[in-house]
């Protein structure tokens, strides 16, 4: 892992485990692999052309396919824009659809480039706070609802959920769709963990739900979690409606969001057509590996909380329990020698928290926890 070269594993001094940036340990399926080897061994890294047509036009193809067959939603592939990076494309969206002080809603705890893009552009971030119940965390719209100044324009829907794992059910879908047109909200819809449920669960777009929720909502997607891929970067950005993208396009030429690698491009489509076996086994290790964290938290570590995802490979952990002098990540980091993503970057308010990533091999899910156990017996 360490010859990789990764974000992940080479931030921080090799003594130290890491379990924090959302990014999978494992090889990548072998028809990506193929398909990126193939591109070298052809050398075939020119100004790219696919049966006449951009490359990219063949992801929004791909992504429509693979909506229609996973979800039974139709969509338009003339509306998707084929970027680089999804943080790119919210940093976009806001910039697009909103006016620098004007509110925009942010489910907390919430991946921190959310509340960044909102800060970073000037615009007021309107928090809708998590509350935790007996089937995981969910989000009330009374306090959504709450009269905030500014009001919100534009709303960042994170489902599934990180740091959380929680997947919103049709009703309560249906409730913020409700919600969304009442108020005349804009929608950025980030679905990227779409794939990697659990429990026989199904993913359901919030855009799916009917034409005016389509008509409001962009909707942020990508084989680059499912897969295992983010530096390959290749994301596609799909407009619900002609309209809701013209609206975009006419304050973001799409040529200011770059284009995709054809090695990006290549891996994408190998992904979604040819990557599901793959995929199906990655998934049920990664349930199972969720299922021996949750079970010995419960026997040996019962003062860390954890609503067991219903989705994602993120373990949202509450050490509130544990009495820490300092937040939890720290405390981790230099005791345990485990790197966790600290929960104070997900929410302000939650410092005794913090996210795991459980994508890995039982051997490193063991040393992890093992880590963690020793760390908590010797304070």
């Amino acid at each position: 892992m360490r010859r990789r070269g990764s974000l992940k594993w080479d931030r921080y001094d090799p003594s130290v485990l890491p379990c924090w940036v959302a990014e999978m340990d494992f090889d990548m399926a072998e028809p990506v692999r193929r398909a990126v080897a193939d591109l070298s061994a052809a050398g075939a890294f020119q100004y790219p052309l696919r049966g006449g047509r951009p490359p990219d036009r063949l992801v929004a193809d791909a992504f429509a396919e693979r909506m229609e067959r996973r979800y039974g939603w139709p969509v338009d592939p003339d509306c998707t824009l084929v970027v680089t990076d999804l943080v790119q494309a919210i940093y976009a969206a806001v910039t697009a659809f909103t006016r620098k002080g004007e509110g925009v809603a942010v489910q907390l705890p919430a991946y921190p480039p959310f509340r960044a893009a909102v800060e970073d552009t000037g615009r007021h971030a309107v928090a809708w706070p998590a509350d935790p119940g007996p089937g995981g965390y969910g989000w009330d719209l009374g306090r959504l609802s709450q009269d905030s100044r500014p009001a919100a324009k534009l709303l960042i829907l994170c489902n599934p959920h990180n740091p959380t794992g929680r997947m919103l059910s049709r009703t309560e879908l249906a409730a913020l769709a409700d919600h969304v047109v009442r108020n005349d909200l804009i929608v950025v819809a980030d679905e990227i963990h779409a794939d990697i449920v659990y429990d026989g669960r199904a993913h359901i777009p919030f855009a799916s739900l009917g034409p005016e929720v389509a008509r409001r909502t962009v909707t942020l997607h990508s084989a680059t979690k499912s897969f295992g891929i983010p530096g390959l970067r290749c994301a596609v950005m799909h407009f619900g409606s002609r309209a809701l993208l013209e609206r975009f396009t006419a304050v973001l030429h799409p040529r200011l969001l770059g284009q995709s690698s054809i090695a990006g491009i290549e891996a994408t489509l190998a992904a979604w057509r040819d990557g599901q076996e793959w995929f199906d086994a990655v998934l049920a290790h990664l349930q199972g590996m969720r299922d021996y964290v949750r079970a010995v938290l419960r026997a040996e570590m019962p003062e860390i909380g954890l609503h067991p995802p219903q989705a994602t490979y993120l373990a949202w952990l509450d050490c509130s329990a544990m009495g820490l002098d300092r937040p939890a990540g720290e405390f981790f980091l230099h005791h345990a020698k485990v790197a966790f993503s600290a929960g104070e970057t997900f929410d302000p308010q939650a410092s005794q928290f913090i996210r795991m990533n459980f994508a890995t091999s039982k051997p490193l899910i063991d040393e992890i926890l093992d880590r963690m156990r020793q760390a908590m017996r010797s304070r």
